[in-house]
């Protein structure tokens, strides 16, 4: 196989995880067909089948993909987060100021989410595209209570509070915060939330009188 053909199955396969996406952000996984992703896409039938064996697997690389793609964003803003500050409370609030700006252009920053998606649907898909599912959302919520736990141990909570639920806190509102802003037709209903949590974790781990 020359480079050529490889880099145009490439290309093609590409297009098919693209569609696919989109359309399962906006009408669900159930009502999206191998038909329409093959006419969107534009590839034929049997190219579709010699990258994806169904829809299992084409929902097994579709969130392969999109876990990979948000593991590459979280780490690319806490790593540009940390080149600004060393103090790990100041460099998470960066990074979640950097987090606001990068989401104030919904939804080209973000269409929606995948996760919740496949989480809606679950029965829909195999075993396998469930614990992967799985898998990513706990991978996240690890990050961030890593990061929390490096900030308490110099920054003991002022309030008592379960550094996991904040983790988890913050992956909630990231959702509810897309379904805010689409159904009310605001762009900055999610940046707005992520402010809000910013300025929470700010009252958690410092004394109120530091509090702006």
């Amino acid at each position: 196989m020359t480079l050529q053909t490889q880099s145009k199955r490439g290309a093609a396969r590409g297009r098919i995880l693209d569609q696919a996406e989109m359309s399962v952000l906006e009408k669900g996984f159930a009502s999206t067909s191998i038909e329409e992703l093959i006419t969107g896409a534009g590839v034929t039938k049997s190219a579709f089948f010699y990258h994806f064996r169904d829809k299992n697997e084409l929902a097994r690389a579709m969130m392969e993909r999109y876990i990979a793609h948000h593991d590459d964003m979280l780490a690319d803003i806490l790593h540009r987060a940390d080149e600004l500050h060393e103090d790990p409370l100041h460099s998470f609030l960066v990074a979640m100021k950097l987090f606001e700006e990068m989401m104030a252009d919904l939804p080209g920053s973000h269409p929606g989410c995948l996760v919740t998606s496949f989480v809606y649907q679950d029965r829909l898909f195999s075993r396998d595209v469930r614990a992967l599912t799985l898998q990513g959302f706990l991978g996240w919520r690890e990050l961030l209570r890593s990061r929390l736990e490096r900030i308490a141990e110099i920054y003991p909570p002022c309030i008592k509070v379960d550094l996991e639920d904040l983790a988890d806190m913050a992956q909630s509102l990231v959702e509810g915060g897309i379904v805010v802003s689409r159904l009310t037709e605001d762009p900055q209903a999610l940046p707005r939330q992520i402010q809000l949590f910013r300025s929470f974790v700010r009252m958690v781990f410092l004394p109120q009188a530091q509090v702006l």
